[in-house]
């Protein structure tokens, strides 16, 4: 999985903290220029977020802006830059809720809440290593439906995300101790689980 946690290090990682904070008073104060370079900065971590959770290329596009476009507007409530990662993530979590709530709203009137044409996660590659990659994903996929809400959030925003522990409870407003607790309760699931095992110490 090394290549998958290579396209997770965002671009945050190549500007100094001090910089990422003064671009973030900036635009807290209004400044357009610098909440565009932050959203250059951080749209890539926000879209793959959002798109592991939806499985749609076109809702997660759609998202990523309705997240940004949240932030634009309450980022004058931000009380410390410290926390503008954790802050923005934990925008996009709502705005994965409110869509998966739509869809569920619609799925009552008969709709099924799907979007025609929805892209797939994988090229149509049927090279073995992308097969391997596309059985892997889709059995990370089936074992996470299977766990309560909050131990499949932390447990995506740790791995898949790569936000740390205190990160992780600064998003979803929880304190560390539960945080650890829905992630251990994640993890020994997916232990437990021995084809998803197979994958993973298989090296994919």
């Amino acid at each position: 999985m090394v290549d998958i946690e290579e396209q997770n290090r965002g671009k945050s990682a190549e500007i100094s903290s001090e910089n990422l904070t003064a671009l973030i008073e900036k635009a807290k104060e209004g400044h357009k220029r610098s909440l565009g370079e932050l959203i250059g900065i951080f749209q890539d971590q926000i879209f793959r977020m959002i798109f592991y959770r939806t499985r749609s290329q076109m809702d997660a596009e759609d998202l990523t802006q309705e997240v940004f476009l949240r932030a634009y507007k309450n980022i004058h409530k931000l009380s410390d830059t410290f926390f503008f990662r954790s802050w923005l993530f934990g925008i996009a979590v709502n705005c994965v809720r409110d869509f998966h709530r739509k869809r569920r709203f619609f799925s009552l009137f008969g709709s099924d809440g799907k979007v025609e044409n929805e892209e797939q996660i994988y090229d149509e590659d049927v090279s073995l290593e992308n097969l391997l990659k596309k059985e892997f994903w889709e059995c990370i996929t089936k074992l996470s439906d299977q766990l309560p809400n909050q131990e499949r959030e932390v447990f995506f925003l740790r791995f898949i995300d790569h936000l740390s522990i205190r990160e992780i409870a600064q998003t979803l407003e929880k304190n560390e101790s539960t945080i650890k607790t829905h992630l251990y309760r994640a993890i020994k699931k997916f232990k437990e689980d021995e084809e998803t095992m197979r994958m993973v110490e298989g090296g994919l």
